[in-house]
């Protein structure tokens, strides 16, 4: 049976199409045949729709990928592949369309500014980091942003000459500044500071010293480390008295999408706008699929454990309702795992987790996600930080079969969505190291502030190593570009919930942390990738 199925195999893909088959492509294929259940009689025939489908991707090659077989086959599970038809989404199976991505998995991209494009680099990434990435990876962001400006419409001289050539905003480098004292300038550049202490502008090719007496920042946080836009007088001085400053400007997701789809980010291959326009209608069909997310679970307090399994029950009688996905971010106890007693407090904080979960068998079809927090094991001050050691979670990922614990941050696929998870206490960080902040006649709205620097910045942390280190080299997995369709910024700051570009960004607030003393609620949000809004939940333990 297995040497025949080879045979039709190797006879319509090698044969047939002169198309070479690695042993994991062709285990694959053997895979789904079995799998499916399929005839003999219809081998050769479903071989071929499949062999075709393949030959008419983009990243097709005489020697076939694991990864385009693969979207080959989600292609035809769509039930057509024209372009002009949508399939049936009662026919798509969610789940094949869902992935956890772990950032030391994701490929090392690299922005090349001589292509303007993006290309995979062909050397793996290393924790340690050659002397080369101390500064390449501050070059390729700001690379990436600048090409984000020189796009904007601002920024864009009109195809045909005429007056309106003459009205576009033009970026000056810094090294052009010289002997042109009073006169006018727009940079872009990074704020930093120089040997003496000064707030200065780093761009590719120089750095200027900066007045900000007369400064007026425009909305969002500044700080060191954020790429901004400057505009100011050069001075007899060498120095630029500023009069304005202000984040670049953004690119929407389907602009950045249109321009690199076929640019594999992720690592789970490549997929184009027009395809992703193909899973709209399912998105949008499945209602019931939601994201369940929780932030401080705090296993060593009395009231926690009783709180989740209130809220297990919940979901668990939500026959139609129950939720795909629960992403539980640290802190996983109060004080950390330092001190005496830390570590005994983890294992049996995650031991008694796994018995209540054990208890639920009607949500063991969840996958259920770990984030760890700032005082997790093994406490690291640098982002990406590595996911929760084994000797803690060992027993838990044995028992339930879709639990995983991974990085943070760590990021979710759905069909063609992107949903980027991290747990920073980004604003307590933002606001201690401002360099300006606009001043409003009303209140500052430091939460919207918050979510524009982010997404403007396409970026994570725009903070200087100095004070949020990062992995060189995996510099990469914090980057926000393209814009994703959500961003769920963990933190220890009150929840909000804001939409900014067509990105939905939202902090589901602290589980424990909220009513965790003696009473008040214990609250979390749940995300519904087809609205693409979140909404606040909440349960109170009676006392």
């Amino acid at each position: 049976m297995v040497n025949q199925m080879r045979a039709a195999i190797v006879k319509v893909f090698s044969t047939k199409h002169s198309l070479t088959l690695p042993a994991a492509a062709l285990n694959y294929i053997e895979q789904v045949l079995q799998e499916n259940e399929i005839p003999e009689d219809e081998w050769i025939v479903g071989l071929e729709f499949w062999a075709r489908e393949y030959l008419k991707g983009e990243d097709s090659s005489s020697l076939v990928s694991l990864p385009a077989l693969k979207k080959a086959y989600e292609s035809l599970q769509l039930g057509t592949t024209e372009d002009s038809q949508t399939a049936d989404p009662s026919e798509i199976n969610v789940e094949s369309h869902f992935s956890v991505i772990d950032s030391f998995d994701m490929p090392p991209v690299h922005f090349d500014p001589v292509r303007g494009g993006f290309a995979a680099s062909k050397t793996k990434p290393s924790v340690a980091g050659s002397a080369a990435a101390r500064s390449a990876f501050l070059r390729e962001r700001w690379g990436i942003i600048k090409e984000i400006i020189l796009r904007n419409e601002n920024f864009t001289p009109p195809a045909i000459g005429g007056h309106d050539r003459s009205n576009y905003l033009k970026l000056t480098s810094i090294r052009n500044l010289l002997g042109r004292a009073g006169q006018l300038f727009l940079l872009f550049g990074m704020l930093a500071r120089d040997p003496e202490g000064r707030l200065c502008l780093e761009d590719g090719e120089g750095r200027v010293v900066l007045d900000m007496q007369d400064a007026v920042p425009g909305e969002g946080l500044f700080t060191e480390g954020c790429m901004v836009l400057v505009e100011g007088e050069y001075t007899l001085d060498e120095t630029i008295r500023v009069l304005a400053m202000g984040h670049p400007p953004s690119e929407k997701r389907d602009v950045a999408r249109g321009l690199h789809g076929h640019v594999d980010f992720l690592g789970g291959g490549a997929m184009s706008l027009k395809e992703e326009q193909k899973y709209i209608p399912t998105i949008l069909a499945n209602t019931q699929v939601s994201f369940v997310i929780l932030s401080d679970v705090w296993l060593d307090h009395p009231r926690c454990l009783p709180a989740l399994r209130r809220l297990f029950e919940g979901y668990a009688e939500a026959v139609e309702y129950r939720p795909m996905v629960f992403v539980l971010c640290g802190n996983f106890c109060q004080k950390g795992w330092e001190g005496e007693g830390g570590l005994k407090r983890y294992t049996n904080g995650f031991n008694a987790l796994t018995d209540l979960l054990l208890s639920f068998p009607l949500l063991l079809s969840c996958h259920f996600i770990f984030v760890p927090g700032p005082l997790d094991p093994w406490s690291s001050t640098t982002l990406p930080r590595p996911a929760i050691p084994p000797a803690f979670s060992s027993r838990l990922t044995q028992r339930i079969p879709r639990a995983r614990f991974v990085s943070n941050p760590c990021r979710l696929r759905y069909f063609g969505m992107e949903v980027v998870i991290c747990r920073e206490d980004l604003m307590g960080k933002m606001v201690r190291n401002l360099v300006g902040v606009k001043k409003d006649e009303g209140e500052v709205d430091m939460k919207r502030y918050l979510v524009q620097t982010i997404l403007d910045q396409t970026h994570l942390s725009p903070l200087p190593i100095s004070i949020r280190p990062t992995l060189w080299e995996y510099d990469h997995s914090l980057r926000l570009y393209p814009m994703p369709s959500a961003v769920i910024l963990a933190d220890k700051y009150e929840r909000y919930e804001l939409t900014y570009e067509g990105c939905h960004v939202f902090n589901p607030g602290r589980f424990v942390g909220s009513g965790g003393e003696g009473g008040g609620e214990f609250e979390w949000s749940m995300y519904y990738p087809a609205t693409g809004r979140s909404e606040r939940s909440a349960l109170t333990l009676d006392q």
